[in-house]
């Protein structure tokens, strides 16, 4: 008998008891994430054509946004524990799913180097400061099997990593901010009124444009897969408020991420202020010496190690693992990513594969439109979760394809492409309503969905009405959790 591929053990739902994050671990792993090179372009480019109190206006409302799009998807994880990849099965189908979740698992990898590459040259100048050493690429392997490691041994690791870590970054932060200020006056800028090339009139409000949608096609990717991550929030069982049940998700995406990457975008600026260079290593290197700059650099190793394992690592791993099925672990996809990571040759590459990623991210938008007019408009929250891992189940359609998806796919990211200022609204809208109409007046008419056909709460609801659902190799159970506290919360 064919082993059924679909139930590979690392992407079952995750029980409501090995729930693990807490709202202050994923608050702290927003901190890491925030801080990579992409961020502080943002705001270096910025301050090319406005002042820095618009940039921060600007990144407010674009991450605020953003982290409203994230929080919706995040539900999938936190209501049926279901990873990005396993979820994609209903609006892709259980083969179908691999094109999109590939597209997404490559271009994480690919920051994973990126982000592997801009750490390791502050590792760098950190050995080079202190014992004289000088290999940037000894140091990129070194920084990238640490990570990998790291990532191996699971989401529990990775959370007391950024609690660990997450401290650290920000009081670094502010000290790698008073220094770049201090620069800045040395060379005649005052940090909040100096812009390299002022715009005004509606120039001035499409560059205002451009930051607000750069913030939100930066987290474009992660608002997709957010699931890989959401599935591990503790949330209350029993919990039908959506307000409630997300409020950890909602804190860390509304509060700790536009706080974190607000601050993060005023140290690209003023880092690009005072040296004309937005990359704070270069600037560091340019202000501070000695063990003022050791300990600055050692805040760019650890953001980026915190960053890698949250946002890129686990998500690519995850979804290399749903390709390659029960004999290709979570382990393997980790290594998988790494490998990846490495061969793009981000050294390289750099200005190529920034831009690149920032246009998949445009494309990707479309994806985060479809999950939701799947799960939110047309499923209504409630999932036929056992037959997401049956090989001829519901979510089989034609010859394991959502023709829907694909279509909607399609034209929400052409859309994307034509106008990348605006890429993820446009995508998230026209992949959305795209979906939502062939869907609901097509393809679900086409392949019937027990979940449609009978909308009941107790059958395909998760957390919210109190089930964990439980996927056994051979059948399927489902156990309902009982009198499970709602305090768990470790902080």
């Amino acid at each position: 008998m064919k082993k059924n591929h679909l139930k590979s053990p690392d992407l079952l739902p995750i029980a409501q008891k090995d729930r693990k994050i807490t709202k202050l671990g994923y608050s702290f792993m927003w901190v890491g994430m925030v801080v990579v090179l992409a961020t502080f372009a943002i705001g270096g480019s910025g301050v090319m054509t406005l002042s820095l109190p618009w940039v921060i206006l600007a990144t407010i409302i674009g991450s605020l946004a953003i982290g409203f799009f994230i929080s919706l998807i995040a539900d999938i994880g936190i209501e049926h524990g279901l990873s990005f990849p396993v979820y994609m099965r209903a609006p892709f189908g259980t083969i179908g799913t691999h094109i999109p979740s590939i597209t997404r698992g490559v271009t994480a990898s690919m920051w994973f180097g990126i982000n592997t590459y801009f750490g390791a040259t502050a590792m760098n100048g950190i050995l080079d400061l202190l014992f004289g050493f000088n290999n940037w690429f000894i140091c990129f392997l070194i920084f990238a099997i640490v990570q990998l490691v790291n990532t191996a041994l699971g989401i529990k690791s990775i959370e007391r990593f950024a609690d660990l870590a997450a401290p650290i970054i920000l009081l670094i932060s502010l000290w790698m901010y008073v220094s770049l200020s201090d620069q800045a006056a040395a060379e005649g800028r005052q940090v909040w009124s100096w812009v390299e090339n002022p715009v005004s009139g509606m120039e001035a409000f499409t560059a205002f444009l451009v930051v607000i949608f750069a913030n939100m096609g930066f987290w474009a990717t992660l608002s997709a897969d957010i699931p890989s991550i959401s599935r591990f929030i503790k949330a209350p069982a029993n919990e039908k408020n959506w307000f409630k049940r997300n409020k950890s998700s909602l804190i860390g995406n509304l509060v700790a991420m536009p706080l974190t990457q607000t601050f993060m975008i005023i140290i690209g600026a003023v880092s690009y202020i005072a040296v004309l260079n937005y990359d704070p290593v270069v600037a560091l290197q340019e202000s501070a010496g000695g063990f003022i700059l050791v300990i600055l650099l050692l805040m760019v190793v650890l953001a980026q190690w915190s960053t890698n394992t949250a946002a890129n690592v686990v998500p690519a791993a995850t979804i290399f693992s749903n390709v390659g099925g029960p004999k290709f672990p979570f382990w393997a996809g980790v290594i998988t990513a790494g490998i990846i990571g490495t061969v793009v040759q981000p050294w390289r590459l750099f200005d190529i594969i920034i831009p690149f990623l920032l246009f998949v991210g445009g494309i990707l938008s479309a994806i985060v439109g479809i999950l939701f007019a799947d799960y939110y408009l047309i499923r209504k929250r409630r999932v036929n979760v056992p037959e997401l891992y049956e090989l001829h189940g519901q979510f089989k359609y034609f010859h394991g394809v959502n023709v829907a998806g694909f279509i909607a796919w399609a034209i929400g990211a052409i859309a994307s492409y034509f106008v990348p200022e605006y890429g993820f609204v446009v995508g998230f809208i026209v992949g959305g309503a795209v979906y939502y109409f062939l869907g609901k007046y097509w393809w679900f008419k086409k392949y019937r969905q027990a979940e449609l056909e009978d909308p009941s709460d107790e059958k395909y609801l998760g957390i919210s009405v109190g089930r964990d659902w439980m996927i056994e190799e051979n059948n399927v159970v489902e156990e309902v959790v009982e009198d499970i506290p709602n305090n768990l919360d470790l902080y």
